[in-house]
């Protein structure tokens, strides 16, 4: 693994740890040659399904698509880069669960979504406004109802949990 900053080849591992969703491992590294401090993660490559669009074009699954997508609607949200990237595993392992050699777009779109809904309600209602194309006032109210319902069951879980 080369150093980001100083792009040595040679540095060695200090810490390894699985991720919560057990399909990664993050890696603390030290590069040989400045010392300084990086983290990577690993994980396993299986092959995706391709992703059908509306159009009927069809592309390879992109992750580093879904990461910027949920990353713009988490701006300047309370959630960080390692939640983010436990939702994007969750979301890759369901694609593969479903055995499909194709996917439509709208599938992983649904995926992004039930994440985001867990992850955080603001970015739930960014993402659902641009995907569902909102343009009007009540479209929002009923996505803004979506999200206190999925808000209202996660923290009655939340209080399951506790007791």
């Amino acid at each position: 693994m080369r150093c980001p900053f100083c792009k040595e080849k040679d540095s060695a591992v200090i810490d390894s740890r699985a991720s919560d969703d057990g399909f990664s491992i993050r890696r603390r590294r030290q590069c040989a040659r400045c010392g300084k401090r990086f983290t990577t993660f690993e994980r396993v490559e299986l092959n995706m399904p391709m992703i059908v669009k509306r159009t009927g074009a069809r592309r390879e699954y992109d992750r580093e698509k879904v990461r910027s997508s949920m990353k713009l609607a988490l701006r300047k949200r309370p959630v960080n880069n390692e939640r983010i990237e436990e939702a994007i595993g969750s979301i890759e392992q369901r694609l593969r669960t479903l055995g499909e050699r194709e996917v439509a777009s709208s599938r992983v779109g649904e995926f992004v979504l039930e994440e985001l809904k867990k992850l955080d309600a603001v970015a739930f209602l960014r993402f659902a406004s641009v995907y569902f194309n909102v343009d009007n006032p009540e479209q929002f109210m009923g996505l803004l109802r979506n999200a206190d319902s999925g808000s209202k069951a996660s923290q009655e879980s939340s209080a399951g949990k506790k007791q």
